[in-house]
């Protein structure tokens, strides 16, 4: 089923000189339970297209259809973590923004600590963290909301090479097991493959749809595992023939 329709969006920004073309007629659908991700060069508008999903801005021409109630859970490249407040605070705080600290959900955080392997962390400040714990508690603070997409706006980029591909396990295995779906925004082809479902490959600007690559590893292929399939790298070479490289 699909969960949000995107038809014919294009979205044009105006400054008092010019007027700048960030998408051009894009069509999508974003389907429950799965993982997209959508890559290209720098400029080309993936988050522009996050923006427009969120309805924190509005589409110029086209439109988008949320085809049933949506929470959408948002995470960015930083963890923006609180650091005067522990990881239990910092879990937590999406629904003291929301109000929506009840019992039920108090216990819904405090399970998934426990099965991220945070809970023994709970009282800690976020300094005491690596990097990858970080971006957990990041993930954890946008799921306690229990939104049923999230959108992930490149939020490996600032780890290293290792912990980003420990951390893309985790992520994965996350995602697949509360039954949400997610759009990814990376510049990575790689963590695009490993992580996906769907991969959309977006022109360079005006970002217009240049292909979409279905991905046929099975849910127990986990993004290490991926990345040993020699469907992988013939992935990788077709993607990056197509790429705009610029």
């Amino acid at each position: 089923m699909n969960l949000i329709n995107i038809t014919s969006v294009t979205k044009i920004y105006h400054t008092p000189t010019k007027e700048i073309k960030a998408l051009n007629n894009i069509s999508l659908d974003i389907e429950d339970n799965k993982i997209m991700s959508i890559i290209g060069p720098s400029g080309c508008g993936k988050s522009t297209l996050l923006n427009l999903i969120t309805a924190s801005e509005k589409p110029s021409t086209g439109f988008i259809r949320n085809n049933q109630p949506i929470m959408i859970g948002y995470m960015m490249q930083s963890d923006a973590l609180l650091p005067w407040k522990t990881v239990y605070e910092n879990a937590i705080l999406g629904l003291r923004l929301q109000k929506k600290v009840t019992n039920d959900n108090i216990n819904y955080v405090n399970d998934l600590l426990k099965k991220y392997e945070l809970y023994e962390f709970k009282d800690e400040y976020p300094s005491n963290l690596s990097g990858g714990m970080r971006q957990r508690l990041s993930l954890i603070r946008t799921l306690a909301i229990k939104p049923n997409i999230l959108l992930l706006d490149e939020p490996f980029s600032k780890l290293d090479l290792e912990t980003r591909k420990n951390i893309s396990d985790d992520v994965y295995k996350i995602i697949k097991d509360l039954h949400i779906s997610a759009i990814l925004i990376t510049h990575d082809i790689e963590e695009a493959i490993s992580l996906s479902d769907e991969i959309v490959l977006l022109s360079k600007r005006p970002g217009t749809i240049k292909s979409i690559y279905k991905l046929n590893f099975t849910e127990k292929e986990i993004p290490s595992i991926r990345r040993k399939d020699e469907i992988f790298n013939r992935l990788y070479d077709e993607i990056w023939r197509n790429f705009d490289h610029v």
